[in-house]
């Protein structure tokens, strides 16, 4: 030891290695919820459209953003279970037209109103079944088996309609009645259908079986859980959501109609993806998925008001998906380099 006052013998301040600094960054970088990014997203959206037009900000028309959200919202809480466990259920805009089909023919053929809507909603129900089935049972993989039966459902849509839009009166309380708030019933339906959904992902067994299958599926399976019977329920609650949807679009339009729903099923998986939701399985939330809802909306309804031709919108939701798998990639490689 120095008397001295040299120091110069002393040891160099550490320096972190790259190599822990960058694995630092790393999981920083995926602990960043996305839904902090939508919420600031979907706040500069509301600040653009408010200054670009003057209908945008006032309460009347948010309603009708959350009446376009209910629609795809039903739709994507399912399908963020599902992805959450690593599958895909496309066949959702095809099957929603058919429902819509199935209510009308019934309706207008005098049947009870409540055999119409029970026809509707077994109709979607059946559908979930059936893809289902051929996921778990016969083995097919789910991207292929929903796009074959979404292409089959909607051809369906237009056989039961003789290929023209099918009008009906006096079904009007699930999509136009509005009994609080003046918010229309499908909204206060779907947030029931949030709340119900996130209180099964956060507190039950089926929503963390959810997860573990998509995280690891052969280590769930060897944890004990029956991965094809949930992932069959999956399906099924899926098919129940399509159910619902058309028969809230038949109310709100009056008229059943194989054009119905068209693009849903983009707009759903647009909507999951870009809340977090991760197309390897295993990860995804229902608050990311609602905010990722509400932007799509907010943008389609900003275009509307702004006069932009309306094939804009799918451009806009084209874009929002690319940039949501890529994030979701660069995520996947920087937590597993």
């Amino acid at each position: 030891m120095s008397l001295t006052g040299d120091h110069s013998s002393a040891a160099p301040p550490a320096v972190v290695p790259e190599g822990p600094r960058r694995s630092r960054a790393r999981a920083i970088a995926a602990r960043v919820p996305e839904s902090a990014a939508l919420v600031v997203v979907l706040a500069v959206l509301i600040v653009f459209f408010s200054l670009k037009t003057p209908y945008f900000f006032n309460t009347d028309n948010f309603i009708n953003i959350l009446i376009a959200s209910a629609v795809v919202g039903i739709i994507a809480c399912p399908a963020t279970m599902l992805l959450i466990a690593g599958q895909f259920d496309l066949s959702v805009g095809g099957a929603t037209a058919l429902v819509t089909a199935v209510f009308a023919t019934s309706f207008v053929h005098n049947r009870p109103l409540i055999v119409s809507i029970l026809l509707a909603l077994g109709t979607g129900i059946g559908v979930g079944v059936l893809n289902g089935f051929l996921v778990t049972v016969i083995g097919i993989n789910a991207l292929i088996t929903t796009i074959g039966t979404m292409g089959v459902m909607r051809a369906f849509a237009f056989i039961q309609t003789n290929g023209e839009a099918v009008g009906f009166n006096g079904f009007t309380t699930l999509g136009v009645t509005r009994p609080f708030l003046n918010v229309p019933w499908m909204v206060w339906i779907f947030l029931g259908i949030v709340l119900l959904t996130m209180f099964v992902m956060r507190a039950t067994t089926f929503g963390r079986s959810l997860y573990a299958i998509g995280a690891n599926p052969a280590a769930a399976r060897l944890a004990g859980i029956r991965t094809r019977r949930v992932v069959f329920l999956g399906f099924v609650l899926s098919g129940t959501a399509v159910g619902l949807t058309g028969l809230l679009l038949a109310s709100q339009t009056g008229q059943g109609s194989g054009n119905a729903a068209t693009g849903l099923e983009f707009s759903a998986i647009t909507a999951v993806v870009l809340g977090g939701a991760s197309l390897a399985g295993g990860r995804g939330s229902i608050v990311g998925t609602i905010l990722g809802v509400l932007v799509i909306s907010v943008v389609n309804n900003g275009i509307v008001l702004l006069n932009i031709e309306s094939f804009w919108q799918d451009v806009v939701r084209g874009l929002l998906l690319i940039v949501a798998v890529a994030i979701d990639q660069l995520r996947l490689r920087l937590t597993s380099e």
